[in-house]
């Protein structure tokens, strides 16, 4: 035989040899897709409740389990923290990275969050609508297009635009985030079950999905029987199902004009 033919028997036999190492290299832990922000009503009609303490340590237990991979709570690629609202309507925000939180324990996220949304400081509105803007700037500056995206807000989910007199549900834009990718979720926690349905039923969308969650049952998740204090947080199954049920729950798209 040939040097030319051994030489290209030799070529034929490394190629699939260096495909199929690439591919054993790359079927290793598939790496985290999911894109989670949360945003934090730092109005006073949200700060001054009695739910606004409740939700800072709710959401450190969150984010500190979710950065982490407790109890199957999916691990996501970016997390970025930010306010919602401000001393002027769309007026941007800081958004705080996932090396914020990284690395931290619940009580360091907790008091990170507290630093950073003092209750001593409200502001005087809640403009959602910038921070889904901003939202979306974000992931495509990013350049987390087509990634899935959950955004959890903790907020009475009460818009400050008003027409006739009443509270105008279908002020609330969630237009920026709808191609962003094909599924985007808002969730909305610790509102009431009448300003809950309003934002599942008015606020006008195509793709985006939204849950709401009411605060009476927020409130539910530091109970003993679902938080279990003799045990440490790698070992809170039960609270972990609570979370999965309650917050990261798979929501359906509905269309509403």
């Amino acid at each position: 035989m040939s040097r030319y033919k051994l030489a290209c028997l030799a070529l034929s036999l490394t190629i699939p040899a260096i495909m199929l190492a690439g591919c054993s290299l790359g079927s290793g832990t598939p790496q985290p897709r999911l894109s989670l922000f949360v945003g934090v009503d730092v109005s006073g009609s949200f700060m001054q409740t009695e739910y606004f303490d409740d939700s800072i340590d709710f959401l450190a237990h969150y984010i500190y389990a979710h950065l982490n991979g407790l109890g199957g709570l999916e691990v996501p690629n970016v997390l970025f923290v930010s306010s919602i609202g401000g001393a002027n309507e769309g007026e941007p925000k800081t958004f705080y990275p996932i090396q914020s939180f990284d690395n931290k324990s619940i009580e360091e996220i907790a008091a990170q969050l507290r630093e950073i949304f003092p209750r001593e400081n409200p502001n005087p509105l809640t403009d959602y609508n910038a921070f889904f803007e901003q939202v979306a700037l974000t992931v495509k500056n990013k350049n987390l297009v087509l990634r899935p995206i959950s955004i959890v807000m903790v907020s009475d989910g009460v818009p400050d635009v008003k027409r006739q007199g009443k509270t105008d549900f279908r002020s609330l834009v969630v237009k920026p985030l709808e191609k962003l990718a094909r599924n985007v979720t808002v969730r909305l926690l610790y509102t009431d079950p009448v300003v809950g349905k309003h934002w599942q039923t008015k606020v006008p969308r195509s793709r985006v999905k939204i849950w709401t969650q009411d605060a009476e049952v927020l409130v539910s998740w530091k109970d003993p029987k679902i938080l279990k204090p003799e045990k440490p947080i790698e070992e809170q199954e039960t609270f972990f199902a609570w979370v999965k049920d309650n917050v990261d729950f798979g929501v359906r798209s509905r269309r509403v004009d």
